[in-house]
This record gives C-alpha cells, structure tokens and sequence, in this order.
C-alpha cells in the first residue's frame, strides 16, 4: 500500500476500512428504519412520535455518513483502488444524487409536513386526515428513491465492479 510512494502499513488501512464499514452500515442503516416511521394508518399522536423518532435518525447518516464518505475517499487515497476504477465515481455520484435527493426534496416535504402536524391541536387518538396522509406518502416515496439509491451505492462498494 501506498501514499504517494510512501508506505501505509496495512494494519492502518485494516483499521480505516472497519471505520468506513461501521461508518456506513450505523451511519446509513438507521435510515431504513424511516419507512417504519413514515407509514400510512397512523394516529396524530403515532405520527407526531414518529416525526420526532425521524428527527433522531437524522444524526446518524449527517454523522457517520460524513464519516464513511471521508473514510471512503481515504482509503481510494492511499489504498490499492485509487481513483482510477469507475465504481467509486459511480459511487460518488450516487452518494451525491442521494444528497440532492434527501435535501433538495425530502428535507424540505418533511418539514413542512412535520410543521402542519406539530402546530395542530388535533387529538392523539384522531386519525391522520386525507391531505396530511397524502403528505406523508409523498415524503415516504422521496425516501424510497434515497434508500433504494443507497441499496445500490452499498451494492458498488461491495462488489466493486470493473469494466
């Protein structure tokens, strides 16, 4: 292994790649979870709990997602990849699209939504009306596209394909 042409003891790269991996599946796995949080069906008071519950699984991809990214970027630095294998541009790239995705789309849907929701008096027992629903779903279907993106970003990194 090598930086520049000097050499990185492999022990330091073991330990960079663990990050990364425990990085990405803490940092991204919680995400998955929101399609639990953003189902149909729910009451104001469920929905109100998840919205608060979505709020707390923000962190973990703002945090360690940050951190599988840079740790990622550092092991095409000074590992055996390189920058010269098409699957981390092709990762890159879906790391990016899932960041437009998330908040040019979903942050923005989701705050509106959570906005309306926190500032009703409606009974926690009340079902959630047609209109708050219709917002819900459409956050959901936002965050599909995110996670099914994710699905294949974990996809690359694993398989590592080459042309």
């Amino acid at each position: 292994m090598s930086i520049n042409g000097y050499g990185v003891p492999e022990e330091w790269l073991n330990i960079l790649v663990f990050i990364h991996v425990v990085a990405a599946i803490v940092g991204i796995g919680p995400t998955y979870f929101g399609h639990v949080l953003l189902r149909q069906g729910q009451t104001w008071g469920q929905l109100k709990s998840s919205l608060v519950y979505t709020k707390t699984l923000e962190k973990f991809p703002k945090i360690l997602g940050s951190l599988a990214v840079l740790s990622g970027l550092l092991l095409a630095w000074l590992g055996d990849y390189g920058f010269d294998q098409l699957w981390i541009y092709g990762a890159i790239a879906i790391y990016v699209i899932i960041q437009i995705v998330v908040i040019g789309f979903m942050a923005p849907a989701g705050q509106k939504l959570a906005d309306t929701v926190f500032a009703s008096a409606e009974p926690a027992d009340r079902p959630v009306p047609h209109d708050i629903a219709a917002r819900l779903s459409k956050v959901n279907k936002i965050n599909w596209i995110a996670t099914t993106l994710g699905i294949v970003l974990f996809l690359l990194m694993f398989f590592k394909p080459t042309l």
